[in-house]
């Protein structure tokens, strides 16, 4: 072994005096010897060992994502993380929530009409107050909307109403052992157009009624005469 190596290999050595001998040789020398002892060893040896920079990797909040080093190779497999769903549950088709009671239901429910009609005059009063074209209309919009529910729970009660007075009849002719009457499903439409007449013209909306059906009966002639061109 020459001197050189053994000037590489001896860790007694002072780094100094180790380049001052490296810069004394060619560089066709130096080159041999790189070759001969080794890259890592030779560098080491010139520029002092390398100094490896530990980096951690610790998170300071276990909810932050983790840092990774750069030199590290990506995994071909992806890490998933399985998270449990829940799952939403719609209370008009779960059994776990029992079935739909229309009469409890309302029984249950009965203080929003009342509400909604507390709601409705205290809009009518706000209406007389109101300069603001904006809001006269937003106002007019809302109590529109309020009287179409109130109007509808009404007809939907009048119905209930119906049926159940139709019921009890049955029920009571059975108790007399006379034979009970069914009306047919004619009967019953001709009976709640003649109960929506006279509905209409009680509360004084028959003529609007009216012209909104000829407009929809006229906007349907309207489709069938253009579906007809086309064809």
């Amino acid at each position: 072994m020459s001197d050189e190596e053994d000037a590489l290999l001896d860790g007694d050595k002072d780094q100094d005096q180790i380049r001052s001998e490296l810069s004394q040789m060619s560089f066709e020398d130096l080159q041999k010897l790189k070759e001969k002892i080794g890259t890592k060893v030779y560098n080491e040896a010139l520029f002092g060992p390398r100094k490896v920079k530990h980096i951690n990797f610790k998170r300071e909040n276990k909810n932050r994502p983790r840092e990774m080093s750069a030199k590290k190779p990506v995994s071909r497999f992806k890490e998933v993380v399985h998270v449990k769903k829940i799952m939403s549950r719609d209370p008009r088709f779960d059994s776990l929530c029992g079935t739909f009671n229309p009469k409890a239901f309302k029984n249950a429910y009965s203080f929003l009409t009342h509400i909604k009609q507390n709601d409705l005059a205290t809009l009518k009063e706000k209406l007389q107050e109101t300069k603001d074209p904006k809001m006269i209309k937003k106002i007019k919009y809302l109590i529109q909307r309020l009287e179409n529910q109130l109007r509808e729970e009404k007809r939907r009660d009048h119905k209930d109403d119906k049926i159940k007075n139709e019921k009890k009849e049955i029920v009571e002719a059975i108790k007399k052992g006379e034979k009970p009457v069914f009306k047919k499903k004619s009967e019953k439409k001709v009976l709640d157009l003649v109960s929506q007449y006279e509905e209409l013209k009680n509360s004084g909306r028959l003529k609007k009624h009216i012209q909104r059906l000829r407009k929809k009966n006229l906007r349907k002639d309207r489709q069938k005469l253009a579906t007809a061109e086309i064809e």
